[in-house]
């Protein structure tokens, strides 16, 4: 019997050629389900055409484009029985990398076909979904900054070259963080709330590795005074996410909760999944368990979501190390340590005139 879904298809997403794109997909996913194919445009977007679909009762939506597309679709799905495929195409996609989802649409058309299902945790910021990270500070200013046509001509260099710009500007604010009846007060440049981050997303990763469906949401403040101590940080908490170990920093505070909520003095922005959405004060919340997904089959997973509950967060246990990513991961950990190096040198000569 042939399956069903509702293909919603962002045809501005990333640096492809969204034809080509689409025919691929088209050409890998219709030969066993029936698509209903729905393109965004600037006046209908992703969570509209999701409800659309599901007053037409599709059991299953497949969402193809950046991580604010995905989102907007899976802020619908939200503790519903609509499994959600997930075919990245944007410029971070970090949602997709968090969980394992391979980068190519051969690969992820395939999970799709597969049929595997994991059921992960959500979160609601200022009531608006959330399934990535909500960031304030340095890096939603540094998104703010980096406009659609940037990214389009430029991917993930966009990023680079607009935290340069925010690096000129870097000023710490007031911060006070109120949950399980504890009051922080700290001063900041930027705080990170995390529900399933990739080590690429490293002003989150104070906790070590997030987890996707642990019911708890990961805080990582950073505290730093000046542009090469944020540098140093930013690069000290990237080494520590590759190694899934928790970060021990003086600049880095960090902890793991279910809800808080934020104020800042001034008010600053926050990125919600990529995309600046509000201004603070914010109250988030996790919401455990409640978005199904299509996703490969990860045994790891289980035991690593234990040793999460049962060791100390310093522990040294390795075996959450998934070693046929190693080498992939320390390329990595070079390169953006090598852009956070030149980051700090652009800023430097900015501030000289050069």
């Amino acid at each position: 019997m042939t399956r069903s879904a509702c293909l919603i298809f962002n045809p501005v997403a990333g640096q492809g050629d969204p034809k080509q794109e689409l025919t691929q997909i088209l050409s890998l996913l219709t030969p066993k389900i029936d698509l209903d194919i729905k393109k965004t445009t600037k006046e209908i977007g992703a969570d509209q055409l999701a409800q659309q679909a599901i007053k037409k009762g599709v059991k299953t939506i497949i969402a193809s484009g950046g991580d604010g597309t995905i989102s907007a679709v899976a802020g619908v799905l939200i503790n519903s029985d609509i499994r959600l495929g997930i075919i990245a195409r944007g410029t971070a996609n970090a949602f997709a990398s968090a969980l394992g989802i391979p980068n190519t649409i051969e690969e992820q058309c395939q999970i799709i076909l597969e049929g595997k299902t994991k059921v992960v945790d959500t979160a609601l910021c200022n009531d608006k979904p959330m399934i990535v990270l909500a960031a304030i500070g340095l890096e939603a200013e540094t998104i703010k900054q980096a406009e659609r046509e940037m990214k389009d001509n430029l991917g993930q260099l966009a990023y680079i070259l607009s935290g340069v710009q925010q690096l000129q500007t870097l000023e710490k604010f007031d911060v006070e963080i109120n949950h399980e009846n504890q009051k922080i007060r700290l001063g900041a440049i930027a705080v990170s709330i995390a529900n399933a981050a990739p080590p690429t997303s490293f002003l989150a990763q104070g906790p070590g590795r997030t987890i996707a469906d642990d019911g708890l949401l990961d805080i990582t403040v950073i505290t730093s005074d000046n542009v090469a101590e944020t540098v140093a940080t930013s690069y000290h908490l990237l080494q520590k996410a590759l190694l899934n170990n928790e970060t021990e920093h003086q600049d880095i505070t960090h902890w793991r909760t279910k809800k808080m909520t934020i104020t800042t003095n001034p008010p600053q922005r926050i990125a919600i999944d990529g995309d600046v959405v509000c201004q603070t004060p914010l109250t988030i919340e996790c919401m455990p368990k409640s978005l199904t997904i299509f996703a490969p089959a990860q045994p790891s997973d289980e035991s690593s979501k234990q040793e999460a509950n049962l060791l100390p967060l310093n522990s040294n246990n390795k075996s959450a190390i998934n070693v046929s990513n190693v080498k992939t991961s320390f390329a990595i950990s070079g390169l953006l340590g090598g852009l956070l190096i030149l980051m700090f040198f652009a800023y430097f000569l900015s501030v000289r005139g050069f």
